[in-house]
């Protein structure tokens, strides 16, 4: 009799098994990936909180503007570069990318070397703009005349 169920509403059981995985990896996603996502209030609150802030775009997308004191480690670098984020790696670490995406592979990387405090911002430099929140510019190095 169960057997004859299942044949006919195998569809059924596959879709409960599939939203199961979904809910069961939204509530331990942060916790198997190593770190946290964030939207753009938390990671207000890291950055005054002083967080170390990471950069991970290119150098180019880098110059277009940034999140307060940045620093910026293109996220092709960061395994070689690792030496340039904060010894402590307890230390709150905010790490950006043009979307989210690519600092999310940056913060699974430091995650795996040992950082316990890596926050992903959602959204990246995109959310955070969206948002209307400030974006630095790097200064120009022309010498002006007075």
């Amino acid at each position: 009799m169960f057997n004859e169920f299942f044949q006919e509403q195998w569809p059924l059981f596959v879709a409960v098994a599939v939203i199961t995985a979904m809910l069961v990896y939204s509530y331990l996603g942060d916790k198997i990936s190593g770190y946290t996502s964030v939207n753009t209030d938390q990671a207000t609150r890291l950055f005054n909180d002083d967080a170390f802030v990471l950069d991970v775009r290119t150098a180019g997308e880098f110059k277009e503007g940034f999140i307060g004191n940045a620093t910026n480690i293109s996220s092709t670098e960061i395994s070689a570069k690792l030496g340039h984020l904060p010894a402590d790696k307890e230390t709150p670490i905010l790490v950006y990318c043009l979307t989210g995406a690519r600092s999310a592979r940056a913060a699974g990387i430091m995650s795996k070397n040992g950082y316990t405090n890596v926050n992903n911002l959602s959204g990246g430099i995109n959310a955070w703009k969206a948002a209307g929140l400030p974006v630095g510019k790097a200064k120009s190095k022309k010498n002006k005349k007075k």
